[in-house]
């Protein structure tokens, strides 16, 4: 079982986990299933992780600067060089099914082009190719996000969850994550 981890997600754990932590049994879990490669973090996350809340992230969870540690964990992976499996199949479903159908309208359509480029290049859908190429290897793989399936903020794309159910993609919270791995025992008091 491998988790693709979003931006979100690690900043709950470093926001709402880690500050009640004391024994930092969650930090070092955190840490050593980065490491083993069960939950990843791509590139365009670990981007994002150094301009979110000012680098929370980045301060509170230290071994993602650590050049030693990432360069044994090869971390973070590189999305440069994803592609979409099925590209027929995925382009229709991201022109017809992924699409905020009002807002596109307003769109040319020069206009939603841009757009979707710059959609396919951001960490969240970077984050479901990869999933797809790993389901498409045979991975149990799932997706960690915070995110819900509905609202989506009139935003021109959904959300990941909803993403991802059309996709066939198992989807998760942080807290789920945590309570499906075995062995770890986390005292908050």
């Amino acid at each position: 079982m491998r988790a693709v981890i979003d931006t979100n997600s690690l900043l709950s754990l470093v926001r709402y986990y880690l500050p009640f932590d004391k024994k930092g049994v969650l930090f070092q879990f955190i840490k050593s299933k980065i490491d083993n490669g069960d939950i990843i973090i791509i590139d365009k996350v670990l981007e994002e992780c150094t301009y979110f809340s000012k680098g929370l992230i980045l301060k509170k969870l230290p071994y993602l600067t650590d050049k030693s540690f990432l360069k044994a964990a090869k971390v973070p992976y590189k999305t440069d060089s994803l592609f979409v499996p099925n590209t027929k199949q995925f382009f229709h479903l991201l022109d017809n099914v992924f699409v905020n159908s009002p807002i596109k309208k307003k769109l040319t359509k020069e206009e939603f082009e841009v757009q979707k480029h710059l959609f396919i290049e951001s960490a969240d859908m970077k984050q479901v190719i990869l999933a797809l190429n790993l389901k498409k290897k045979g991975e149990h793989i799932f997706i960690v996000t915070e995110e819900t399936e509905s609202s989506n903020d009139n935003k021109l794309f959904k959300k990941i969850p909803a993403i991802c159910i059309e996709l066939e993609i198992a989807t998760m919270t942080l807290p789920e994550l945590i309570e499906k791995y075995d062995g770890i025992d986390i005292d908050f008091l």
